[in-house]
């Protein structure tokens, strides 16, 4: 069975029901898949994220996740242990001054014995690179860092399912790749599920598939060929590596140049 099951899910800001956030969305994840959920600003993924954690409950259709239905509150406690996020903004979901205790604050609020917690503590700071920092502050950490540690408090609740909703679009290019360096080690080593949103599909290419968003429906979803199609990704806001890009041009133009996602399969396929 899926880990995640969204049935025909829709969502509306506001009372008024006119104009729907996410329109009769339907899509399936299984446990262990690095699925990518892409799409511009107001396309509708973040409420999507949302959803899937109970944060957010469909106006229609139903969503489960490790088959608990988010609409029961009586699951609401097991919900949040299955299914946990980190936002955009570290500092929002900054609760201590001492960074081991704010990756602690969720084994405590499961009521774990205290052997427990200090052993959860310490697995998630060395699963996210971050356990030379247990005694230090958070303030004073790099934009990158604060997102290491905020993930290492997700992971203490030992989710099945991780939801990353726009985690890096605060951070600079060596952050974001140092994340999704961290993301996909996470994804192969602990067999754990993750969720990205996000809108920059170089943070995709790597991911076993891609669910595209546009206006809160789902326009598109595959894996590496959905990039050969650069001008539909484009048509939704999206833009593509530069180095898909010019394989994609340098196959339009007739060289025999094979579906490349990054610069070291352009080159090898150039020396070929």
């Amino acid at each position: 069975m899926s880990i995640i099951e969204v049935q025909n899910a829709t969502y509306y800001y506001g009372g008024e029901r006119t104009v729907a956030a996410v329109k009769d969305v339907s899509f399936s994840v299984e446990e262990g898949e690095f699925v990518v959920l892409a799409g511009r600003n107001g396309s509708g993924k973040s409420t999507v994220a949302k959803l899937l954690n109970g944060l957010l409950l469909p106006a229609a259709g139903k969503i489960l996740v490790d088959g608990i239905d988010t609409a029961d509150d009586a699951r609401l406690y097991d919900l949040r242990r299955t299914a946990g996020v980190v936002f955009q903004n570290p500092d929002n979901q900054t609760v201590a001054t001492i960074i081991e205790d704010d990756v602690a604050f969720g084994p405590e609020n499961l009521g774990l014995p205290p052997a427990e917690i200090r052993e959860r503590v310490d697995w998630a700071l060395a699963a996210v690179g971050m356990s030379e920092y247990a005694k230090k502050t958070p303030f004073r950490l790099s934009g990158g860092q604060k997102q290491r540690v905020a993930i290492a408090g997700v992971l203490a609740i030992r989710p099945k399912i991780l939801i990353m909703d726009e985690s890096t679009s605060m951070l600079d290019p060596e952050g974001r790749r140092g994340i999704m360096e961290l993301l996909h080690e996470l994804n192969a080593r602990e067999n754990l599920t993750i969720i990205l949103i996000t809108h920059f599909m170089s943070e995709a290419v790597n991911a076993g598939r891609v669910i595209v968003m546009d206006e809160g429906r789902i326009v598109k979803a595959g894996g590496r060929e959905l990039f050969l199609d650069e001008e539909g990704l484009k048509s939704f806001g999206l833009d593509v590596p530069v180095e898909i890009s010019v394989a994609n041009e340098l196959r339009r133009a007739g060289l025999g140049i094979g579906n490349v996602m990054n610069i070291t399969e352009l080159a090898d396929e150039l020396c070929r």
